[in-house]
C-alpha cells in the first residue's frame, strides 16, 4: 500500500503542477500543445483523477486509438455472431459483449439463444473445448501487443492436448503503425505522444524510437497513477521547452528498452504481418498480426468460412474521430443521450478503456 500510497502522494502531486505551469508560462503566448495519451487505460486513469482539469490552459490531453475494443470494426461483430448462429460456442472477455454490430450484438446473440461466454482467462476456451468436444469453440482474440501471447496460449495448449475443436477470430493489432497513421492526417496535430505502459511492456521502450528521430515528436513512456501521468507530461514539456525529441522511460519498474522477449518469441513463433482494418483508422497495411499458414487450422476465418473486414459502421457514430482525437466526447451529439453505457451507439462507450466510457463516468456534468 506505501507503494501505491507514494504514487498518489498530493504534496508530490503539486509539486509536479507547479513545474507544469512554469514550464508552459514558458512558452510562446499562442502555442497550444497537443498531448495525445495513447492507452485507455490512460484515459480512464486521467479521467478518474480529474487530470485535465489542474493543467496548464495551453496543455491539452487528447485521446488516441488505444481501447482494443474500441478500434475492432462492426464487421468482427458480425462475424462472432454469424459463427454463434452456426452453433459456435462463442468466448470473448467481457468488453465485448455489449458492442454493437451491424445489426445486432454478441448480449443479443445470447439473448436468444446463442451460445456466448464471457472468459476472465483465454484457456477458458480450452476447457470448453475439451468439455464438448462434439462443438466448435472460437474464442474472440482481440487486442494490442499486451494479449497477445496469453491468447496464444489457446493455441499452445490446443497443440499439447491434441484438441481440434478450437480456434481463434483474430483481430490482433500493433500499436505502432497506428501512430504512423495518426501523423500522416494533415486534420491531426500532435506535440508529443504519453506512449502506452501494458504495450510497452512487451515492445519495448524502443519501438517509439521513429517518432522522436522521424517526426521530431517527444515521446514519454508513463505508468497509470497521478504521479506517473503528470511526471511523463513534465517529460513532455522539458522536451519541448529544450527543443528536444527522445524517448524516455519513466516507467522502468515495469518497462524494458527492448521489452518482452519471451512474449515476443511467442508471438514470433505463431503469428506473421497482415493488414487490419481499424475502426476510423480504416485498413493499414501490416499493423495486425494473423495466425502463420502452418497454424490455419486454428484460424476461425479460414476454418469456418468467415470474412471480417471493416464493415457497416453506425452513421451517427463518431467513435472513429473520437479515436483519432478529432473529437471529444462531449461534441458528439450522441453522447449522455441517445449513447450510454446501457444503451450504447459505438464501442467508446461500451469498452473499460473507451474515452466515451471514461467522460461519461467521470467527467459528465450532473
Amino acid at each position: 500500500m506505501k507503494y501505491i500510497d507514494g504514487f498518489r502522494n498530493p504534496a508530490v502531486a503539486k509539486a509536479i503542477r507547479a513545474r507544469l505551469d512554469h514550464l508552459a508560462a514558458g512558452l510562446p503566448a499562442d502555442r497550444r500543445l497537443n498531448v495525445m495519451e495513447v492507452c485507455g487505460s490512460h484515459t480512464m486513469a486521467i479521467a478518474r483523477y480529474g487530470i485535465r482539469d489542474i493543467l496548464p490552459a495551453n496543455l491539452e490531453l487528447i485521446s488516441g486509438p488505444g481501447c482494443p475494443v474500441c478500434v475492432t470494426p462492426t464487421s468482427y461483430i458480425d462475424a462472432a455472431i454469424a459463427l454463434a448462429e452456426k452453433g459456435a460456442i462463442i468466448v470473448s472477455f467481457g468488453d465485448m459483449i455489449q458492442v454493437p454490430g451491424s445489426a445486432s450484438s454478441l448480449a443479443t446473440c445470447r439473448s436468444q439463444g446463442g451460445a456466448v461466454e464471457i472468459g476472465y482467462s483465454p484457456l477458458r476456451a480450452i476447457e470448453l473445448a475439451e468439455a464438448h468436444p462434439d462443438r466448435e469453440i472460437v474464442f474472440l482474440a482481440i487486442g494490442f501487443e499486451t494479449t497477445m501471447a496469453p491468447v496464444l496460449s489457446i493455441v499452445e495448449q490446443a497443440e499439447q492436448r491434441g484438441l481440434k475443436n478450437v480456434s481463434l477470430l483474430s483481430a490482433f493489432k500493433r500499436v505502432p503503425p497506428a501512430l504512423h497513421a495518426l501523423l500522416a492526417d494533415p486534420e491531426i496535430r500532435i506535440d508529443a505522444f504519453l506512449c502506452p505502459a501494458h504495450v510497452s511492456a512487451i515492445i519495448g521502450s524502443d519501438a517509439y524510437r521513429p517518432f522522436a528521430e522521424e517526426y521530431h515528436l517527444p515521446c514519454v513512456v508513463a505508468g497509470f497513477e497521478p504521479v506517473d501521468i503528470l511526471y511523463g507530461l513534465q517529460g513532455i514539456l522539458e522536451q519541448i521547452r529544450g527543443g528536444e525529441a527522445r524517448v524516455v522511460n519513466q516507467y522502468a519498474r515495469v518497462v524494458t528498452a527492448g521489452g518482452n522477449a519471451c512474449a515476443q518469441a511467442m508471438m514470433a513463433r505463431y503469428l506473421e504481418p497482415v493488414d487490419a482494418a481499424w475502426r476510423g483508422l480504416g485498413v493499414l497495411p501490416a499493423s495486425g498480426l494473423g495466425l502463420r499458414a502452418e497454424y490455419a487450422r486454428y484460424d476461425a476465418e479460414r476454418r469456418h468460412g468467415v470474412t471480417v473486414g471493416l464493415g457497416r459502421e453506425n452513421p451517427a457514430c463518431a467513435c472513429g474521430d473520437v479515436l483519432k482525437g478529432k473529437l471529444r466526447p462531449p461534441q458528439c451529439p450522441l453522447f449522455g443521450k441517445t449513447c450510454s453505457p446501457d444503451h450504447p451507439v459505438g464501442p467508446c462507450m461500451v469498452s473499460t478503456e473507451g474515452t466515451c466510457s471514461a467522460y461519461f463516468k467521470y467527467m459528465r456534468p450532473q
